[in-house]
């Protein structure tokens, strides 16, 4: 169809990228109009939208603290309101598997007893058009149970009986991530469309025969506006296809601080459609730190792990948004077990699960109506928990936690987290980047690092530390100020220290890594310089812009 250096344009669409294996069977006719109706009726709002965002972080960097919003106070006030009820297939998600669509990683989750599969197009998932387009056809064909894997080393993965198969939640791209191959009228579209418009169209259907339904996790929303052009999405979705209204189902991550203090006006805009929310405990966490990073003392955190769910801003966070989410019968569903076990190390092995355990449990006790793993052996170990606490129950959606009071100061309470920075801490932090960017480079968007499962948020908070800890001229436990230049000799040592392969990326990442980390403006995802510069087909790349308009400091 399209050459590396020609476009291929029909009725204003152009696809600028190399074409993939397959790919006519996702990019038809019929569905890339149907995407092109979505862009169109909302790409103004939402540049307004990412504008808002700005214009928010301005205002935070000057000192307002964001608090409970004045005008939704009615939202949040009205007892009566409630979201649907769960949808068929979303009504035990008691443990949910989380991963990039890559065909093992389908295979391996779809087979994992888990009651939810994530599906992620986002965090875990590098955005090249390979995995773009290989995701959305590995999706379909897990669906139609045409799907297999034969490992290098002659391993087959093959699918479960259908009965047994986890429900399919996808995660689609934040709105913040363009989508560069695919224009619209000569502008590149939200990837967050291309993933869930390309997923809904052909895939609704195919799930309502099969029992269940198009159902999605909603990522990186900052506030209830946001919410609402998701919103306005699934019914202009469902319209073009005369699918029954609130046939779509959404669970919103709470992992900005923004939307912390809009959680129920979340639900309410899209209660039609609203299945819970999730506290997405690493993106909140590198969020703080982005809005907050200019501000002093008071919001410097601590080594990255020393920062637990016990700190009070994140007890804060989880037991209210338990107790929104079952106010208006919302499922509240717990964070990442970020441990990866390692079947050839039994002592670390039963360190991992020890760690997950334990988080699960305090979910479990909090309220959570079920949690994330990101490795099939802990499947089990969560189950367990939540089995303990919920029996024969799919659920816990009784649990008001009445005993909770919805507190906006407490969701800023930083200074109380305690703990030190080390210079191994500083260390880590520069190894997790540069490792994980260059992953990310090569088309990986999750990697294990440390018996540690990584993805962009993780490394999103590993830069974003040492940006603020420079800034804020932040002192170690053994009195050392923390310098540029200091940093700048750490990385040094680090890079020497990484073992180097045939093809790797690391000087890619390294560069990468210290434009998000050791300049003077702030990039506000790190995504977004290292996709315009190394991941978009670019016919031209000394044509590419230097910047984006994300990418400059608020």
């Amino acid at each position: 169809m399209n050459s590396f250096t020609d476009n291929f344009t029909i009725n204003g669409i152009t696809l600028t990228a190399q074409p993939i294996c397959r790919q006519g069977e996702v990019l038809t006719p019929d569905a890339l109009a149907f995407v092109a109706k979505l862009h169109r009726a909302t790409s103004a709002r939402r540049q307004e939208l990412l504008q808002g965002r700005r214009d928010r972080r301005a205002l935070i960097a000057k000192g307002q603290d964001p608090r409970f919003l004045r005008e939704t106070e009615s939202v949040r006030n009205d007892p009566n309101w409630r979201v649907a009820p769960p949808a068929p297939g979303l009504e035990d998600r008691r443990v949910e598997i989380t991963g990039p669509v890559d065909k093992k990683m389908t295979i391996n989750a779809l087979n994992s007893g888990a009651k939810v599969w994530l599906a992620d197009m986002e965090d875990s998932s590098t955005p090249s058009w390979r995995n773009v387009i290989q995701g959305q056809l590995n999706l379909t064909d897990a669906l139609e149970r045409r799907i297999d894997f034969t490992s290098p080393e002659g391993k087959d993965y093959k699918l479960r009986p259908a009965g047994e198969l986890p429900t399919i939640v996808v995660r689609p791209r934040g709105w913040h991530l363009p989508e560069k191959h695919m224009l619209i009228d000569g502008e590149p579209i939200a990837g967050g469309i291309v993933d869930f418009g390309l997923y809904f169209f052909h895939n609704a259907r195919r799930l309502l025969a099969q029992g269940k339904g198009p159902y999605f996790y909603l990522p990186k929303i900052e506030n209830h506006l946001e919410a609402r052009l998701w919103n306005d999405i699934f019914i202009l979705a469902q319209d073009l296809l005369g699918i029954p209204q609130g046939t779509i189902r959404a669970t919103v991550l709470i992992e900005t601080i923004t939307a912390s203090f809009e959680m129920e006006e979340i639900l309410y805009e899209l209660r039609d459609h609203a299945a819970g929310l999730n506290a997405g405990r690493w993106d909140y966490i590198f969020s703080m730190i982005k809005n907050f990073r200019t501000r002093g003392p008071r919001f410097v955190l601590p080594d990255r792990v020393q920062v637990t769910m016990t700190a009070p801003f994140m007890r804060a966070y989880t037991e209210q948004l338990v107790r929104a989410c079952h106010k208006r019968g919302a499922m509240a569903i717990g964070g990442m077990a970020a441990a990866v076990p390692n079947r050839k190390d039994e002592e670390a092995n039963a360190i991992a699960f020890e760690k997950v355990r334990a988080d699960k449990t305090r979910e479990a006790g909090d309220g959570f109506d079920g949690s994330w793993v990101a490795h099939p052996d802990l499947v089990p170990v969560c189950r367990e928990v939540f089995d303990g606490v919920l029996g024969d129950r799919p659920n816990q959606l009784e649990r008001l936690r009445e005993d909770v009071t919805p507190d906006d100061r407490a969701l800023l309470d930083i200074a109380s987290t305690t703990g030190t920075i080390t210079e191994q801490g500083i260390r880590n932090n520069i190894e997790v980047g540069i490792r994980y960017i260059e992953s990310w480079l090569r088309g990986n968007g999750a990697v294990a690092i440390h018996n540690l499962m990584e993805d962009a948020a993780t490394a999103e908070i590993s830069r974003s530390q040492l940006w603020q800890w420079i800034y804020s001229h932040a002192i170690t436990d053994h009195g050392e100020i923390i310098t540029r230049e200091w940093v700048e000799d750490l990385l040094d040592q680090e890079f020497t220290r990484l073992e180097r392969f045939e093809g790797d990326r690391f000087a890619d990442a390294r560069d990468i890594f210290e434009e998000v980390t050791l300049a003077d403006a702030f990039p506000t995802f790190l995504t977004l310089p290292a996709y315009a510069r190394f991941l978009h087909e670019a016919r031209d790349r000394s044509e590419e812009p230097v910047e984006d308009a994300e990418l400059v400091a608020a």
